[in-house]
């Protein structure tokens, strides 16, 4: 599905201290395609319709072919073969896409000492069958399937481009840094076609090109109260960066008058029970994805810290406490936002 809208003008964007100046007719054009189980959105300016829907297709392609590798729900996936054929002094030679996001995860799972852990996979599916039963995971099960879990029993061999799972029958979940990915590889792929002003979102983990014509950045708006109700009182203003927003309005179970998350915490095997939401500011989607996964576990003092330390980074903490939100700051998180008057 595409909507264009037609932009003639003088194009003046500042970015940074330099001033840009070019003249060029752009048409925005904007496309929709459902992958990885989510709305992923294309928004793009370019000088024609055939540049535009080129980019935009070779994106989804991509995605798709992403999507292939990185899924923990397609039973043939790259990443659940993986989990089949490996186990202790069983190495298996990855595809490079696996292998970096793996790589990536293993190097957060280290800073953040487990709170981020791609082996997760088997105590989220029995939460996942916790919130369908509305009834929570027994502590048999439980205890079975945390046995399995630990960024320690994946031993990487980058030489190699192989993966070694130390345990059989382990299973990772890659739900936490895929999307975020799979984003920044889509936003090349639309580059290479020559585009650069572009944005994909991949509902909520939204990377960044070019500034849209005559702007200096994409205006985001989020959330700084109920994200249920859907109000946005705050914008950020970015371009050639990510951004992407971890929390569960929509997904999370109430049992026995108590609220568990879908995010489950890697060391406890326990679903979240504080109410939050983290929006993160990074350099690229696979960054900003995952540490708003890890920041949501970390809780605020934790995950300001840890974003405080990464230059070029920021995040907005919002959590429900004593009845009303509260927000938790990093350092640098209002340099990007967009000042209302």
């Amino acid at each position: 599905m595409s909507y264009v809208y037609q932009t003639c003008l003088l194009l003046s964007t500042i970015t940074g201290n330099q001033q840009c100046t070019e003249s060029e007719i752009l048409t925005r054009y904007e496309f929709q395609e459902v992958h990885m189980g989510v709305q992923w959105r294309v928004l793009l300016y370019a000088t024609n319709e055939v540049i535009a829907n080129k980019a935009s297709q070779n994106a989804f392609a991509r995605v798709k072919e992403l999507n292939k590798i990185l899924s923990d729900y397609d039973p043939e996936s790259e990443l659940n073969k993986l989990c089949r054929l490996s186990g202790p002094g069983k190495p298996i030679k990855v595809s490079r896409p696996l292998l970096d996001t793996l790589k990536k995860s293993q190097s957060l799972s280290k800073e953040t000492n487990g709170a981020f852990d791609v082996t997760i996979s088997p105590v989220v599916r029995l939460w996942r069958r916790a919130r369908r039963r509305k009834k929570l995971p027994d502590s048999q099960s439980l205890q079975s399937a945390r046995s399995m879990v630990g960024y320690k029993l994946v031993r990487i061999s980058d030489q190699n481009q192989t993966v070694e799972l130390m345990k059989d029958n382990m299973r990772l979940d890659l739900g936490g840094i895929a999307k975020g990915y799979a984003a920044d590889i889509a936003l090349e792929e639309v580059k290479k076609n020559g585009v650069n002003r572009a944005m994909i979102d991949a509902s909520g983990d939204i990377v960044l090109g070019d500034p849209p014509p005559n702007t200096c950045g994409w205006k985001i708006g989020i959330s700084s109260g109920d994200e249920q109700k859907g109000k946005i009182d705050r914008y950020l203003l970015l371009h050639n960066m990510a951004v992407a927003t971890s929390g569960d309005a929509l997904q999370h179970v109430v049992i026995n008058g108590k609220r568990y998350s879908h995010i489950v915490d890697p060391r406890t095997g326990v679903g979240l029970t504080d109410q939050s939401r983290v929006t993160v500011i990074a350099p690229d989607g696979m960054t900003a994805d995952s540490l708003a996964s890890a920041i949501s576990v970390l809780g605020p003092e934790p995950g300001i810290k840890l974003i405080n330390h990464k230059p070029g980074n920021a995040c907005l903490i919002v959590r429900h406490e004593n009845g009303r939100w509260i927000e938790y700051e990093s350092t640098c998180f209002s340099c990007y936002e967009l000042k209302q008057n």
